[in-house]
């Protein structure tokens, strides 16, 4: 589904995770499942996630958006935001995904935004919203993550994740 563009981050953000052992781009390449899907992370900060994925290859039987997809969207980008607020000291880890599905989406290209409703010290939940090349609303999703403290390795495992 193409080659994965790589996320802009401000250089001091990237030299915090690079000193944790994490490529802080590559952490954010929206994984193995986000490539697949064709999913490509544009814009990211803690107060504001963008990123796109085709309609084509993530439909259900009806050639309908697949409600799933909309959920990997979403989830994708909640948890980058999440884990961007929450700093190099804590991982962010997915608990709780909502998706209301209001329309279908046959072809092109979804856009999903997320901005955050609550960031905390223990969690964070962002709203994202994805909408069509219309700009309709296809789905509205809220994604919580557990923001936990950063243990011994698990900057090696996530910057190899994927």
């Amino acid at each position: 589904m193409g080659e994965q563009q790589q996320v802009q981050f401000p250089q001091e953000v990237i030299d915090e995770y690079a000193a944790l052992g994490v490529d802080l781009p590559a952490l954010f390449s929206a994984g193995h499942l986000g490539t697949r899907m064709g999913v490509e992370i544009l814009e990211a900060s803690a107060d504001r996630v963008v990123g796109t994925m085709p309609v084509e290859g993530n439909t259900q039987p009806y050639g309908l958006l697949h409600g799933g997809a909309s959920a990997v969207l979403a989830e994708t980008l909640g948890s980058v935001g999440s884990m961007l607020h929450g700093g190099s000291s804590k991982i962010a880890v997915g608990v709780d995904l909502n998706c209301t599905h209001h329309r279908g989406a046959r072809s092109g290209l979804v856009t999903g935004v997320a901005m955050p409703v609550h960031r905390g010290r223990s969690t964070a939940t962002y709203e994202i919203v994805i909408s069509d090349e219309q700009d309709r609303r296809v789905c509205t999703a809220r994604l919580t993550c557990m923001l936990r403290d950063l243990k011994p390795g698990d900057g090696e495992r996530a910057g190899t994740a994927g």
